[in-house]
């Protein structure tokens, strides 16, 4: 467990509480501010969820001066998935939207991310720093040197993701041998601007916090972007391959803040 100022803990869940926790925060982000849903969200109750969460460790960040018993101590929340737990679920969460094989095909230590959330009062701050961290020590404690999942863009329609979509699909598309492909009819091509009509700064500012620290740290991303209507989202798959990581680059994934 990593504590900061007495205030900030990052740790596992281990408990219902924190586990309840986790998918109250997901509702007020998923559900509430981006418009999503899903078969088994819990309006009623305010829990965003679904029938993996189970397999998942979940990664809290908590705020230990918020009231555990109200369930709102929960303030940024990551799932991790390893391949021998998917195996266990009988699929990997991205698996419904992308095509894994090439990932598969590598025969290494896999984890797959995902539902990453950080309530709106904690962002900007030490919070995606925090969760970096605590996946860090996860990353290495179980000896992965794989990691991928699905992080999205808000919204369906890609006319103003095409900036976006398009600086990914140039500048950082994975190798063939480890490309993640969209599946089947919410398959949208990322290749939406001409490489050489893109403006870079305007495509980076358009680009997601969770999805530039990836990026810095080595990240890529698969073929095409998926359009999730259910949860309002156009996804990408991110790769990242631990064993390719500069120095600079590993020490921006294990120590350093990867700003917003």
């Amino acid at each position: 467990m990593i504590v900061v100022d007495n205030d900030l803990a990052i740790r596992l869940a281990r408990s219902e509480a924190d586990l309840i926790g986790a998918q109250r925060l997901r509702y007020r982000v998923f559900v509430e501010e981006l418009g999503g849903d899903g078969d088994l969200v819990d309006h009623a109750r305010r829990l965003e969820r679904d029938a993996l969460d189970p397999f998942f460790e979940h990664l809290v960040l908590v705020d230990r001066r918020r009231d555990e018993a109200a369930l709102d101590h929960v303030v940024g929340a990551y799932r991790l998935l390893t391949g021998a737990a998917a195996a266990r679920a009988g699929r990997f969460y991205s698996q419904t939207e992308f095509d894994l094989a090439p990932l598969r095909a590598q025969k290494r230590e896999m984890l797959e991310l995902g539902r990453s959330c950080i309530d709106a009062a904690y962002r900007g701050g030490l919070g995606l720093f925090l969760l970096w961290n605590g996946v860090a020590e996860y990353v290495q404690r179980h000896g992965i040197d794989l990691l991928f999942g699905v992080a999205s863009f808000h919204g369906t329609d890609p006319a103003p993701l095409a900036p976006a979509l398009s600086f990914l699909h140039h500048r950082h598309l994975a190798p063939p041998q480890m490309r993640p492909r969209a599946l089947g009819p919410h398959f949208q091509t990322m290749d939406l601007v001409a490489a050489r009509d893109l403006d870079r700064r305007a495509a980076l500012a358009a680009i997601p916090p969770l999805i530039k620290a990836y990026l810095r740290i080595g990240g890529v991303v698969g073929e095409g972007a998926f359009v999730d209507r259910d949860f309002n989202t156009t996804d990408v798959c991110l790769v990242l391959d631990t064993r390719r990581m500069t120095p600079r680059q590993r020490a921006l994934y294990s120590q350093e803040t990867p700003h917003a």
